[in-house]
């Protein structure tokens, strides 16, 4: 009896969910189409009738799970044109932490594509989108700086390049940490508090704002 497209997509789904537990215990490289055929229960040309080798079952595992930081995303909370654009950075932050803590199956894909892969050979164009990703957060935080520069909102003395640049530096930083602590014992239960200094160390002062307008209104 022919497969409905319903069960097929079924069995693929549960492909890529033996997969991530497969490369969440193996690691990446010494994973192989039959670790993950055994663990799913099916056979190796099951897995080749949905996918063409571990590098598409490893994207299309990806694929399943958003995260601003290294995948597709229309960073929405940071173009949101509101009085105080450092607000809307840290609670951008805030959110892309909480994406990882609040769901599994997203904390344990990128464990694997961050902790358990080796970006070399065949999976080296995956390293390579993350380079652009970060990129581009780059470019969204840095607009977002400026905005906060014309505000009056920004120190003096750091120019939105380097502040975008620093956070960039700082959330790669503190994201890799928190998939590092699996218990909760090192950073996770403190990352909101160490955002929002982070946020804060970027922060002029009130009397820089007040010239600022006072500029303005001149």
């Amino acid at each position: 009896m022919r497969r409905t497209k319903q069960q097929s997509e079924a069995t693929r789904r549960h492909i890529l969910a033996s997969a991530r537990r497969v490369f969440a215990r193996r690691g990446v490289t010494r994973s192989t189409l039959d670790h993950i055929a055994e663990a799913a229960g099916v056979t190796r040309g099951a897995i080749y009738w949905h996918f063409d080798n571990k590098l598409a079952v490893f994207e299309a595992m990806r694929e399943l799970v958003t995260l601003p930081l290294v995948d597709r995303t229309d960073f929405a909370s940071l173009n949101v044109t509101e009085p105080d654009p450092l607000d809307a950075i840290e609670s951008f932050l805030r959110d892309l932490l909480a994406s990882i803590e609040n769901d599994r199956a997203t904390r344990q894909t990128f464990e694997i594509a961050i902790l358990k892969c080796e970006y070399v050979d065949e999976f080296e164009p995956e390293l390579k989108r993350q380079a652009r990703r970060c990129q581009e957060l780059l470019a969204k935080l840095t607009t977002t700086y400026r905005r906060a520069k014309r505000a009056g909102l920004l120190r003096d003395d750091l120019t939105p390049e380097t502040a975008a640049l620093e956070t960039c530096a700082f959330v790669t930083g503190l994201f890799r940490l928190c998939l590092i602590d699996r218990n909760g014992t090192l950073i996770r239960k403190r990352v909101n508090a160490l955002i929002a200094a982070h946020v804060q160390g970027r922060r002029g002062s009130p009397t820089q704002a007040s010239r600022k307008m006072t500029r303005r209104g001149a």
